[in-house]
Order: C-alpha cells, then structure tokens, then sequence
C-alpha cells in the first residue's frame, strides 16, 4: 500500500481524541472569563502591594544606616517616620505606661513607653525606651528605673507603636495600656506630642532590653497571595477549556 505526502504528513490522532469538537457555551465561558480576569487583577494587585512593602522595607534599611536627624522642640514640617532621629531633653517619668503581651524569648513582660520634654520648647516625644520582664503576678509591676536630668537619645521614628488585639474599648485607666496611640496619650497625659513615635536605640544603664525584633513588613505572603490567584485563575480556565470539548456524534446509517 502506498500513502501521499499529504496523508504521511497528519499526524495519528489517539483514539480518546478522535471524534472530539470544541463547543463551548457562551453562558459558561462568561462566567469564566470574568472570574479569570477578576481572579488576574486580584493577583496583580497583591503584587503591588508586595513592591510597596519592598519600598517600605528599603525605607526602613536606609533609616538604619542613615544620619540622625534631630527632632525639633517647636512644629515639624513634614514626616518623621522611618526616619533616623535624634532627641535631647528630660523623661517625665510620671507618664510611663506598660505596653502589655510583650514576649522576649519566652517570657512574658512590658514595653516602657514615656514621654520626653524636648529641650527648648514645649513638645514632647513618646518613646518607647524597651522591654522589661513582667513581675510573680499580674498585681506586681516591675520597677523601672528611669534615669534623670537632661540626656540625648537616637533611635528610629514610627507611625505608630507595636499594636495587639486587644478586647473591648475605651482609654486605659492605669498605666498599663495593651496599645496606645498618640492622640489618646495625648489627651490621658495633657502633653503636646510631636507626630512620631520613636523606638530608642540608644543604650542607657536602665536595665531594659532593646533588641526590637526585626520588622515583618508582609512580602511573603501577598507574593503567596498573588501565587494562589494565578493558579485559581488558571484551573478555572483548564477546567472550562476541559468541559468544552464534546464528542460528536456518529452519523446515522
């Protein structure tokens, strides 16, 4: 038997395969393509968010090796967030808060957080000077010690101090708070505060621990978040591609 160039040239087709036509239902293949783009725009926009964070990161490397800037007494122009700072002026240790639920290898205990009286004027500076150990009971709070006079400290400016779920609402009564925000230590204390919140890098012979764990700015998890909407996107359309095939049906005799 001899075959043409044309017939030696088509490849077999398997016999699973044969008889199969792609027929798709426009219902269906709408639906799809909408939750395709939906689920592709969705994992574009974790992307984003993962390069903010790597911004954001890069902001908090380059305060780490930059120059400090001195904090001024008076008003502020501008952001002194994810900056290096420098501050001189005296503790008011009347105001120290405990910031609870803060563990350090292991152990249950506090951040010190007090305000400073900048030297020259009349604003303040929240600062959270480190952790200390929790007492025997939650009735016992530890001592800290607090050192006096005029001092000048660096460290790194913040929006905002370390946060945790906390239950219920309103100001705290007492001096240990689960968070706090400027503007409620503000009006607790009656101090002028300067926007920032700066955790103290500076030693001092106080008997707190400063070493602030590293910053967990959540790259990891959008990139694994945008990861998952480009494979849920992708078995969608495998899956309609998959149930748009028909076998067609043999003719009639």
């Amino acid at each position: 038997m001899q075959f043409s160039p044309r017939q030696a040239a088509i490849p077999h087709v398997p016999r699973q395969l044969q008889g199969l036509r792609f027929r798709p239902k426009w219902v269906p293949m709408m639906l799809v393509l909408a939750a395709s783009i939906t689920m592709v725009s969705l994992g574009q926009w974790q992307g984003r968010r993962a390069d903010e964070k790597r911004a954001l990161a890069a902001r908090f490397e380059a305060a780490a090796h930059g120059v400090a800037l001195a904090v001024p007494a008076g008003e502020v122009a501008g952001s002194l967030a994810f900056k290096p700072l420098r501050v001189t002026g005296v503790f008011l240790p009347q105001f120290t808060i405990l910031l609870d639920n803060k563990v350090y290898h292991g152990r249950p205990g506090y951040y010190v957080v007090s305000p400073m009286r900048l030297a020259g004027g009349p604003m303040h500076v929240l600062v959270n000077r480190g952790w200390v150990v929790a007492g025997p009971s939650r009735a016992v709070l530890p001592e800290v010690k607090t050192p006096q006079g005029e001092i000048t400290l660096e460290g790194l400016g913040l929006e905002h101090a370390p946060r945790v779920l906390a239950a219920g609402e309103g100001r705290p009564a007492g001096t240990v708070w689960q968070n706090v925000a400027l503007q409620d230590f503000a009006a607790w204390s009656g101090l002028a505060l300067q926007p920032v919140f700066l955790e103290q890098h500076s030693a001092l012979a106080d008997g707190l621990v400063r070493d602030w764990p590293r910053a967990d700015f959540g790259i990891e998890r959008h990139v694994s978040y945008a990861i998952q909407w480009y494979l849920m996107a992708a078995v969608a359309l495998a899956i309609f591609l998959g149930l748009g095939f028909e076998r067609a049906k043999p003719a009639s005799r």
